[in-house]
């Protein structure tokens, strides 16, 4: 994409996302540590770690720092970094999304960006505790990316501790259930098998893919590619499409949708795992997989709300946002310059969307997200990375990057974002 030398006006979208961080700027509180930012009406607590809380939104802000050049933003990152760094040795949730090894993920992303050592210490000292928690096979009930252990081998990996990645993958080479399409594993205390990347078979595949890329175990890399196949094997769309449902048997179906196409259950995050098995095996039927999820994604009406309950979210891990990030990784890697070009469509569809759904006042822009099931359907607009502004920073940010022209990924990588591969 930077070879296509599109530069187009990339203005608008800087003067959003600038917008945005200002108004995580004016939600953040003077805290005893540092910096921490007020939770939403349907979070209970001052949250610091990745998903929802301080985490996320100081990874937004070293991201807004880099990109701007504005001290504002690298003073609040390391206010926040400052905070979370304190709740080191108060946490007990072990995980990378709702836990310790998300917190120390960006403490380490701080030191890095930010040449602060104390934050990398308290990184170690998180990491440290997250091992010694291990009981032999797993950190808790969960045993996906979100809150079990293939994020806490990402979160390692992304920190420089292998040893602590390694630790957390290998149970799943002798928990695995075979299956008619290869195996998947029992992720949560229920009897559904997920299949997707946040609490499914493709976030585990994720992990084992990773940390075999890194450590050069073949039985790692097996394993992934045997949980890959399980999904593969469950499409329902057909070429040119990819669509595998939510669940088998369909998990909490009064409330679940049988599909969904974000991040975290559907076509945007698949894809990124088939990125990274692309990557490792060379084996154009990644690619191609990759193309089927793009034509589903594209295809299934997203960003309209089509019907009460379809795409109400703007963030990372249901919504928007997160797409976003797979049109951006589109419009750098893929080898054909006019797919690009029609990712490059897409993406600015999703931007469109993102600018008409912002709310802008005094106090900057944010996102409110829908919920079709009560009244009013307007929910508070929410800080962190996952359902609010600071996952949509992030990706308006790369976007604009790549608009002008600039380098084509993140500051800091998000664990279980494959870099782009530049073509």
């Amino acid at each position: 994409m930077l070879g296509d030398k599109v530069n187009l006006d990339v203005g608008p979208v800087e003067r959003l996302a600038r917008g945005a961080v200002d108004w995580l700027l004016a939600q953040a509180q003077v805290s005893e540590n540092g910096l921490v930012w007020k939770p939403a009406a349907d979070e209970p607590e001052i949250d610091p770690t990745l998903y929802h809380g301080g985490a996320g939104i100081v990874l937004a802000l070293l991201e807004a720092h880099s990109h701007f050049g504005d001290d504002r933003y690298g003073e609040a990152a390391l206010g926040g970094a400052r905070e979370i760094a304190a709740q080191v040795e108060q946490q007990r949730d072990w995980s990378l999304y709702i836990g310790l090894t998300g917190m120390a993920v960006a403490l380490h992303a701080v030191h890095l960006e930010l040449d602060d050592p104390v934050c990398e210490r308290f990184a170690r000292r998180g990491l440290d505790r997250v091992r010694a928690a291990f009981d032999g096979q797993r950190w808790g009930p969960y045993f996906e990316l979100i809150a079990g252990n293939a994020g806490i081998a990402l979160g390692a990996l992304h920190a420089g501790d292998v040893d602590l990645a390694l630790l957390a993958v290998e149970p799943y080479l002798h928990t695995a259930d075979p299956t008619p399409g290869g195996i998947n594993w029992a992720v949560l205390p229920a009897p559904a098998r997920l299949h997707h990347m946040s609490h499914g078979t493709l976030g585990i595949v994720h992990a084992l893919a990773a940390v075999s890329a890194e450590t050069s175990r073949e039985d790692l890399r097996a394993t992934a590619l045997a949980g890959a196949a399980d999904v593969v094997a469950r499409d329902e769309a057909g070429p040119p499409g990819f669509l595998v449902p939510h669940s088998d048997p369909p998990h909490r179906p009064e409330l679940i949708e049988r599909y969904s196409y974000g991040w975290c259950h559907g076509p945007t995050g698949d894809a990124q795992t088939f990125r990274l098995l692309a990557e490792l095996t060379g084996d154009v039927s990644w690619a191609q997989l990759i193309d089927r999820c793009w034509h589903t994604i594209t295809h299934c009406g997203l960003p309209q709300r089509l019907r009460p309950g379809f795409w109400d979210n703007n963030g990372c891990c249901c919504g928007t946002a997160g797409v976003l990030a797979l049109a951006c990784d589109r419009m750098v890697e893929h080898p054909d310059p006019a797919e690009r070009h029609r990712a490059r469509d897409f993406a600015r569809l999703l931007v469109e969307d993102l600018t008409e759904r912002a709310i802008v006042d005094h106090t900057g822009v944010r996102w409110s997200n829908h919920e079709h099931r009560v009244t009013p359907g307007d929910l508070e607009p929410h800080t962190g990375w996952a359902m609010g502004n600071a996952g949509i920073v992030r990706e308006l940010l790369r976007y604009a990057r790549i608009l002008g022209n600039q380098r084509p990924d993140y500051t800091v990588q998000w664990p279980g974002h494959p870099p782009a591969a530049l073509r």
